[in-house]
């Protein structure tokens, strides 16, 4: 069994659950608690887990309304605009995309008009950024 192999499968089992054990982690991919220790620790260091987060389901989520929101940047001012979003509380995740939009935003903010209001008028406003394409999360389906 190849270390690759063997960090596939410790991400695999942190990806399904965050919160999984050293022990359970240990159990599900046929090794030690301690290479399990050791491996989490040298992605960490490395780069590759970044964090650690819990799923959340936007339509049992009293007193939240969460929206993926595409957004087209000035390629000149890329690196401002992805620090002002960086720098928002509302911005739960920040990604580059291959996609139809630059960015991706996971957007996050108390109720459904507070979110427009983010999108529209502090996001809108970063200069740089020309365009945004909320899409606003309903019901988790997995």
């Amino acid at each position: 069994m190849g270390t690759l192999d063997t960090e596939r499968r410790i991400l695999s089992i942190l990806e399904e659950d965050a919160q999984a054990s050293y022990g359970e982690i240990a159990d599900r991919a046929g090794v030690s608690k301690p290479t399990v220790r050791k491996y989490i620790q040298r992605m960490e260091e490395d780069g590759i887990i970044v964090g650690y987060s819990a799923e959340v389901d936007p339509k049992k989520l009293s007193g939240q309304s969460i929206a993926m929101v595409g957004i087209e940047v000035e390629s000149e001012r890329y690196v401002e605009v992805t620090r002002a979003l960086k720098a928002m509380d509302a911005v739960e995740a920040l990604y580059t995309s291959s996609g139809d939009h630059m960015l991706m935003a996971e957007v996050r903010a108390p109720d459904g008009d507070a979110l427009g209001d983010v999108i529209s008028d502090d996001i809108r406003d970063i200069d740089g950024v020309t365009a945004t394409h909320p899409s606003f999360l309903q019901e988790r389906l997995k």
